[in-house]
């Protein structure tokens, strides 16, 4: 197997995986399913992946980097602090990336019994405030915000966010989503004295 072929075929696993892993949960995911679902032998996800859980843990990875790469792309973009903003909370609100925070949601509940899950989550939770924080501190500087705490607010927002989601996968009966952009944004103005018009 050339070098080439083996990373397109590691990337489709990993893709995959990340399919699987959202539609029957980390802990129902077999390697079995994610070889039957990329159209594989068994034998190849484990030429790739020598258990289970390094499948899953490299997985998670994945889907964090894919994360982290959207999120990157923001922050490098010359746009002014309030369209970043806006950016950034759009990506990270739960709505259309339902299944997305089904696995975050998976993999935050299977970090404390696995070290190398709770390192990728923290990661990635440590990057959403870190930019969000980033952001705030621009608008303040340039007079587009006001916040006397960008990392207390930073954290309050990213939280609200990361619990309405939870409570929008656990009920989904009970949290209606097409309000939850609605909240995001009245909970953001509050905390930068801006309008939640300015935010949508």
């Amino acid at each position: 197997m050339t070098r080439r072929l083996a990373e397109v075929r590691l990337d489709a696993l990993l893709r995959t995986a990340c399919d699987v892993i959202a539609e029957r949960g980390l802990a129902n995911t077999r390697t079995a399913d994610v070889a039957r679902a990329a159209g594989v032998s068994q034998a190849l996800v484990f030429y790739h992946f020598a258990t289970k859980e390094r499948l899953l843990a490299q997985a998670f990875a994945y889907a964090t980097e894919q994360d982290l790469q959207k999120l990157d792309a923001i922050l490098k973009s010359a746009a002014p602090p309030l369209d970043r903003l806006r950016k950034l909370v759009r990506l990270y609100t739960p709505g259309t990336r339902a299944k997305a925070w089904t696995m975050w949601i998976d993999g935050w509940s299977e970090s404390p019994r696995t070290p190398e899950l709770e390192k990728i989550s923290r990661r990635r939770v440590l990057r959403w405030r870190e930019a969000v924080r980033e952001v705030i501190s621009d608008g303040v500087r340039d007079g587009s915000f006001t916040c006397e705490d960008a990392q207390g607010a930073a954290w309050r927002i990213t939280s609200l966010i990361d619990g309405l989601a939870v409570q929008a996968s656990a009920h989904p009966r009970i949290v209606p989503k097409a309000a939850i952009g609605g909240w995001v944004n009245e909970a953001v103005a509050r905390e930068l004295t801006l309008t939640p018009e300015q935010l949508a």
